[in-house]
């Protein structure tokens, strides 16, 4: 038995930009994370001191590290960044050595093996120009017997100022909620099991100084791209140090690795502010928008038919809505759910995707040729993942269904989960998606999964729900390819799958079933924490909101669907004549704006009213913005404190007036400030500052500001 010895001489990998530094020290073995936060410029000779810290007495001889996949071997009691085993149980704690280094930039590669439980390990880290580290780690079985892994882990280790903690989540129609939690001596876990990325856990977590605001204290993002299931433990009890450590939730028997096969976690993505939760989402939005995928083509106005008929699909009442439609402005008309076989309520059809020739006589080509001829895109609502057991599909299939076959059935929504983890699953509904794509003159498809997976097991008998989400992305890359002009959306039952990962697949997110203009306005804020508003489905709902009864007026309405992908789900046939007049000019108005709004920085103001919400979005050369100011609820004083509006260029000055056409602002006030009819010019730097006072502001009302530079 071999004793432990003096570590190595200990050698770091720096990697830098203007905002972020992340440095890595190894001794020969695990990588592990010792510093990520302000950039700290080129290192001294004698760096490594920085982070050479004491073994204290009641404990090891040694300081157990927190690596960069944690090991339990070397004396870290905390969550193992490896859970797995061989037949017997062994090797379930090995320890890595460091066999080969590439650096390449801001690019570094660590390969590492344990010759003594014949497995390798891979480490990736990035930091990009964005701001936004990424971390990925590949598990290979070197050995001749199977490996059966439960958990790979990433653990980022965080400084002890980080002492509080923000998650993200909420629930359907309520989605991306943010809730603070002091980070003192606890360990929090966040997990999901839905088998989607689920309404009530979004997967990331925001740490932070204490009492972090949107523009002050440092702030910590991680966020993991992965569709299935996922946990975060965030860890201030075993160290003095913070960790946070994340991967794919793996149920028992998902990943058993054969000699030579390999495991790849789900990519990391993080990000540094030392300014505030905004500037952390600026970095994850520059992230985004680098992409050579993201959109940038202006993004289509679009309506939506489904809370204007359900499933009453009638020809010429669709017709009449598209006339209707394109004079306000649309640009996408989008079929939504009762087009297919069967389809007359939520209770049939699902599976059979071919056009139901009761409701469609001579197909879609008619409504596709009206809209097409009135100058608007056709888009289309699928639900691939899914089959009702009153569908053709079931019956001729009923193997496919991703569930236990022992046990009665768990129903949600009247439908099934179809195994996509099975090819000739996805051969079915490729081909006859294609084929609809094909067919038809189609620019757009939502695409909707409306249930979570109940015991999801394959048909070999282990957990699916890593195979499943595969499976899904295998699909649409593969539908993708074959129609490269076709965009497509993520939507289940709103916000239940919203990543990082779908969106290499997707141009847009429906943000939420809920289209209450009161309740979006926290929801679409937790939703740009992480991703940038051209992603961001927002649609101008009926006078009465569907899902929660609620009675909201227009400007109202048109203010919180403003400043995303913006679209309407309205049945403009029942709007009045001003109604209809409103809408044009707020569509134009959209349309003259979206180039700022998709393509500036979004920046959430504080205020020390928590009734009031404000947000905005700056252009990258600072020379134009727009920002939003809702009063949410009553106050408790009459007055309330100046809006700051922050992101300009302090040297600048800047023209300020109330944007039209949204109404005129009524309050209950004798006066209001003179600036809402003259406008004002200030500087960037008195608007950060001093602020200006905006009207006394009736709830669920928004003031929208327009700021220009002086003299553009």
């Amino acid at each position: 038995m071999a004793l432990s010895t003096s570590p190595a001489e200990t050698s770091l990998v720096h990697l830098s930009n203007a905002r972020t530094s992340l440095v890595f020290a190894h001794n020969g073995g695990m990588p592990r994370l010792v510093h990520w936060g302000q950039a700290l410029g080129p290192l001294s000779p004698d760096a490594a001191a920085m982070w050479d810290r004491p073994a204290p007495g009641g404990g090891l001889d040694i300081d157990p590290p927190l690596g960069l996949v944690a090991q339990a071997g070397d004396g870290w009691f905390g969550t193992p960044g490896i859970d797995g085993h061989r037949p017997g149980g062994r090797d379930f704690a090995p320890r890595f050595a460091l066999g080969n280094l590439q650096v390449d930039g801001n690019r570094a590669a660590f390969a590492l093996t344990d010759p003594d439980a014949e497995l390798g390990l891979d480490l990736a880290v990035e930091l990009h120009d964005s701001g936004v580290a990424t971390f990925s780690a590949t598990l290979i079985n070197q050995g001749s017997t199977r490996y059966l892994l439960s958990a790979l882990r990433i653990s980022l280790g965080l400084p002890s100022q980080a002492r509080e903690l923000m998650t993200i989540g909420g629930r359907w129609t309520n989605e991306f909620g943010m809730t603070r939690t002091p980070w003192v001596g606890n360990c929090l876990t966040v997990n999901n099991r839905h088998g989607k990325t689920s309404h009530e856990r979004l997967g990331a977590v925001f740490a932070g100084t204490p009492g972090f605001s949107e523009q002050s204290g440092e702030v910590w993002g991680v966020h993991l791209g992965w569709s299935g299931n996922f946990e975060f433990t965030c860890d201030a009890v075993t160290d003095a140090r913070r960790s946070v450590q994340l991967g794919e939730l793996l149920t028992v028997g998902e990943i058993a690795l054969s000699p030579g096969e390999r495991y790849s976690t789900p990519v990391t993505y993080a990000a540094y502010s030392s300014d505030g939760l905004t500037t952390a989402s600026q970095a994850f939005h520059r992230f985004m928008r680098a992409r050579p995928h993201h959109p940038t083509s202006p993004r289509p106005v679009g309506l939506n038919i489904w809370e204007a008929v359900y499933f009453n699909h009638d020809l010429d009442t669709l017709r009449r809505l598209a006339v209707v439609s394109a004079a306000v402005g649309v640009e996408r008309f989008i079929i939504d759910d009762g087009w297919f076989h069967l389809r007359r309520d939520d209770k049939a059809g699902l599976g059979d995707w071919w056009i139901d020739p009761e409701v469609w006589p001579n197909g879609l080509e008619p409504i596709i040729e009206h809209v097409r001829g009135l100058g608007m895109e056709f888009g289309i609502w699928v639900e691939p993942e899914m089959v009702n057991p009153d569908s053709d599909l079931y019956r001729n299939h009923r193997e496919w269904i991703l569930a236990d076959h022992r046990y009665p059935l768990v129903m949600g929504r009247n439908q099934l989960v179809l195994d996509l983890g099975r090819p000739e699953v996805r051969d079915y509904l490729f081909d006859y998606l294609t084929a609809l794509l094909g067919d038809h003159d189609i620019a757009y498809v939502k695409w909707d999964m409306n249930r979570d997976m109940v015991a999801p097991m394959t048909a070999s008998g282990h957990g699916g729900v890593h195979h499943q989400t595969l499976g899904v992305y295998e699909l649409f890359d593969r539908l993708r390819a074959a129609h490269p002009g076709v965009e497509f959306e993520t939507c289940a039952s709103g916000g239940g799958r919203v990543d990082f990962a779908i969106f290499e697949r997707t141009e847009r997110a429906w943000t939420s079933d809920s289209i209450d203009a009161l309740d979006r306005q926290n929801i679409q804020r937790g939703f740009s924490l992480l991703f940038p508003p051209e992603l961001m489905g927002t649609h101008i709902g009926s006078p009465v909101c569907h899902t929660t009864g609620r009675t909201h007026n227009l400007a109202f309405r048109a203010a919180a669907a403003l400043f995303g992908s913006f679209g309407i789900e309205w049945n403009l046939l029942k709007a009045s004549e001003r109604d209809l007049a409103d809408v044009t000019a707020i569509v134009a108005l959209h349309k003259e704006l979206r180039g700022l709004l998709h393509s500036g920085d979004v920046v959430r103001l504080d205020h020390s009213d928590p009734e009031i919400l404000a947000h905005g979005v700056v252009a990258t050369d600072r020379r134009d913005a727009v920002y939003a100011v809702t009063r949410m609820n009553t106050a408790t004083s009459l007055h309330a404190s100046p809006i700051r509006l922050v992101g300009l260029d302090p040297t600048r000055s800047y023209d300020v007036r109330l944007l039209e056409p949204m109404g005129p602002v009524r309050g209950p006030a004798r006066s209001q400030p003179n600036w809402l009819a003259t406008g004002a010019r200030l500087t960037g730097r008195e608007l950060a500052g001093g602020g200006l006072h905006g009207p006394v502001l009736n709830p669920e009302t928004t003031l929208l500001i327009r700021v220009t530079a002086a003299g553009d």
